[in-house]
């Protein structure tokens, strides 16, 4: 074997070994030049919002794009010691948590059903639900509003969680009948075997085997309650009944001229949000893998 052939096969192999190593090779710097511009593109309006409740209106007058000189904490203290902010911070976390656990109770009972039985329909009832992602808020809304109307639960947050819970039902039982029928038949039949009845099973083996997926839809589901802002605006007509996204409009329109305030007023909203998904990140980007792959 000539020597640089050989020079050739050692080299080849020590880029073989680092790639086994390292479990991964570096990409085209194009493709993370493009992720850092996305990536800059998505955080950079939230850190201006943060960053600018630590300024004053001067400061933001004169000049809108700079750092604070000095930082300030005025604008958050006084939002957070308004007793507003924190009757509707209460009213979005009952919505959020209610809502959260309204759709994935709910959908894991549906979804049980549709993965591990097969009776007449079965397809339909889950092609049912795969439509109700393409049905928007916005087409509903009216009737939405007119049924509540005449249910007499306007101005009452029952009003926001039951629609709420309805369209998060379509991706929670889109996401979860995969986590369900992967489970293996041949465990259930164990499990009869030892005396353990259906409820049992499913609280047993089912619910823990498909916890990245409850984990996934709860989550999507807290932040999409949280984050609402057309259903509150047209059911909720009290202000005691406000939640964050409305909170924060009313609070602009009272501080209109404030605009530190307001921006730190917005910053408080979407900070549980955003610290929630941060925290389950890894969590979501798991249970919508594994909902592919089943």
């Amino acid at each position: 074997m000539s020597q640089a052939a050989l020079t050739t096969r050692v080299a080849a192999g020590r880029r073989k070994r680092h790639a086994n190593g390292s479990g991964a090779t570096w990409g085209s710097p194009t493709t993370y030049l493009v992720a850092t511009i996305l990536i800059a593109v998505c955080i950079a309006p939230v850190l201006y919002i943060i960053i600018g409740g630590f300024r004053t209106n001067s400061q933001i007058t004169v000049d809108p794009a700079g750092w604070p000189k000095p930082w300030v904490i005025t604008n958050y203290l006084q939002v957070l010691s308004s007793p507003v902010f924190w009757q509707e911070f209460g009213n979005s976390s009952i919505s959020a948590v209610a809502t959260t656990a309204g759709a994935v109770g709910l959908a894991l009972m549906v979804s049980y059903v549709i993965a591990r039985y097969r009776f007449a329909g079965r397809n339909a009832m889950y092609s049912l639900f795969a439509a109700g992602l393409m049905f928007p808020l916005t087409v509903a809304i009216t009737p939405l509003y007119l049924l509540i109307k005449n249910l007499g639960l306007t101005n009452n947050l029952v009003g926001i969680i039951l629609p709420q819970i309805a369209f998060a039902l379509p991706a929670t039982v889109i996401i979860l009948v995969p986590f369900l029928a992967a489970i293996p038949k041949e465990l259930e039949e164990a499990a009869a075997i030892d005396g353990a009845g259906r409820i049992s099973f499913f609280f047993r083996m089912v619910l823990p085997l498909s916890l990245p997926g409850v984990i996934t839809t709860g989550i999507l589901a807290f932040i999409g309650a949280w984050n609402g802002y057309l259903l509150p605006l047209f059911i909720l007509n009290n202000s005691a009944q406000y939640t964050l996204p409305l909170g924060v409009q009313a609070f602009s329109s009272e501080h209109s001229v404030d605009t530190a305030a307001v921006l730190a007023f917005t910053s408080l909203s979407m900070i549980p949000a955003l610290v929630f998904f941060s925290i389950f990140e890894r969590r979501i980007v798991g249970g919508l893998s594994g909902a592919v792959k089943g």
